[in-house]
């Protein structure tokens, strides 16, 4: 077995650079060197969209099966659909802006040498490519980037700068799981357009290794029973405003639709409550088996409609 690399004084004891934590951050880093995405020479920017491709499955549309959706036209919900991938590709801009900042504050204290802060800094580099990647395609879409909206964007500043261990790594997995599980379907869609497809299949490869660092490191820390509650609780606000933030009430506008009518008729169909369980039914199971599923967050979670 290596040696242990040594640590920083500020670093908390028993987080001293675990052999199992170096060796899935040199298997990560491994992994990054051989299959890693430069978006910018890798996506075709230049394509024309394919006329009468949808941007994601329909069925994930906040709005499938309602009424207003019955009586759209295919050219208002093929816009619909550019609407909403540019909305989540947003909030997937909002948030990897705090991953960054909150990984950057997690390696601080750690040393340098050791594969665990070299792979977080790879990350971060990851994370700063793929929010290039998204705000290029929401350019080359010609949708507004809506962001998370004010509430959830200033929340992001709070959480960014006072996140715990847990909340940090169970945040990530949340909103990269969720991702995942949307993008996964998009990259093997070969009806929908090649733009969003080659987007999704970029950002799924490498959050692979996201997702992996995060759910190790998640599973790390043990929690007594106040504190178990007080991280349950939190991430569970952090669920709530990520989710609900996913579509933006503008999107109904671009498709002459009031924002208000149609915030509140996806809001209530089942459809889109289905899409988000789908969506969030892996990550929720991981979050559960880490103690941070419980009696103080799971009204949240169904505020958010990602659980039943």
């Amino acid at each position: 077995m290596p040696p242990q690399p040594a640590v920083t004084p500020g670093a908390p004891d028993r987080e001293r650079t675990a052999p199992d934590r170096e060796r899935t951050a040199e298997r990560l880093l491994a992994s990054s060197a051989k299959l890693s995405f430069n978006p910018l020479k890798d996506v075709d920017w230049d394509a024309d969209p394919v006329p009468g491709a949808y941007y994601c499955p329909p069925r994930h549309l906040s709005l499938y099966g309602t009424d207003l959706w019955e009586r759209m036209t295919e050219g208002e919900r093929i816009e619909l659909s550019k609407h909403e991938v540019a909305s989540i590709a947003s909030v997937g801009i909002w948030f990897e802006e705090i991953l960054m900042q909150m990984l950057l504050r997690h390696a601080f204290d750690r040393d340098p040498t050791s594969n665990h802060v070299q792979y977080a800094l790879t990350e971060i580099a990851d994370e700063c490519r793929h929010s290039i990647m998204f705000a290029r395609m929401i350019e080359k879409m010609g949708a507004p980037a809506y962001g998370a909206g004010f509430v959830a964007h200033n929340l992001g500043r709070l959480f960014k700068a006072i996140s715990t261990h847990s909340q940090t790594f169970g945040g990530t997995m949340y909103v990269e799981e969720i991702l995942d599980a949307f993008q996964r379907e998009m990259m093997n869609d070969d009806t929908l357009q090649p733009l969003t497809r080659q987007v999704s299949r970029i950002h799924v490869i490498e959050e692979a290794r996201h997702i992996s660092y995060a759910r190790e490191e998640l599973v790390r820390k043990r929690l007594g029973f106040l504190q178990r509650r007080w991280e349950q609780l939190f991430l569970g606000v952090v669920v709530y405003f990520a989710t609900t933030a996913l579509i933006h009430p503008r999107v109904y506008a671009a498709v002459g639709l009031d924002p208000k009518v149609g915030k509140a008729v996806a809001r209530a169909n089942p459809h889109w409550r289905s899409t988000k369980i789908e969506m969030a039914q892996k990550v929720i199971g991981v979050l559960d088996r880490a103690g941070l599923v419980g009696a103080a967050n799971r009204w949240l979670l169904r505020a958010a409609g990602v659980i039943a």
